[in-house]
């Protein structure tokens, strides 16, 4: 069952998002994703599996380059506002690419969202017919995109 948490606030967010997705691993989930603001930047990282496949990525993302905004000891930054998504797949596999969350493509508006977009085929097509290029196979990229 997919879940929502987001956080703004005062306090880094990212461990906060994090805490909250792992209160609602009970309800069973194929991917997890997270996105953060830090300083003025959209940062995401999405996961198929457990949670824990989630928290390494971004533990390998921080090691990797210390002097980024990605550097911080939760994995992206200490930015104070987060969204983050626990997902069980209606459209699309369990993989890295239909996780949540989704970006749209000027990188500005990160989508998440629980349920069916149902004229998602729809939508998808015109905006495929627009020239709009798909990451998923999912509905909830169509809100990204629009």
């Amino acid at each position: 069952m997919c879940g929502i948490v987001g956080y703004a606030g005062a306090r880094p967010a990212l461990g906060i998002v994090l805490d909250g997705l792992r209160r609602l691993e009970y309800r069973g989930y194929d991917s997890a994703g997270v996105a953060v603001v830090c300083d003025g930047e959209l940062l995401t990282e999405k996961k198929a599996g457990k949670l824990a496949n989630l928290e390494k990525v971004l533990s390998e993302r921080a090691a990797e380059d210390p002097t980024s905004c990605a550097a911080s000891p939760i994995g992206i930054g200490d930015g104070t506002t987060a969204i983050g998504h626990t997902r069980w797949a209606t459209h699309g596999g369990p993989t890295d690419r239909n996780a949540h969350p989704h970006v749209s493509p000027d990188g500005r508006v990160a989508v998440i969202h629980n349920g069916i977009i149902e004229n998602f085929a729809k939508l998808r097509a015109e905006l495929e017919a627009d020239g709009v290029q798909f990451a998923s196979d999912t509905d909830t990229e169509c809100a990204a995109h629009l």
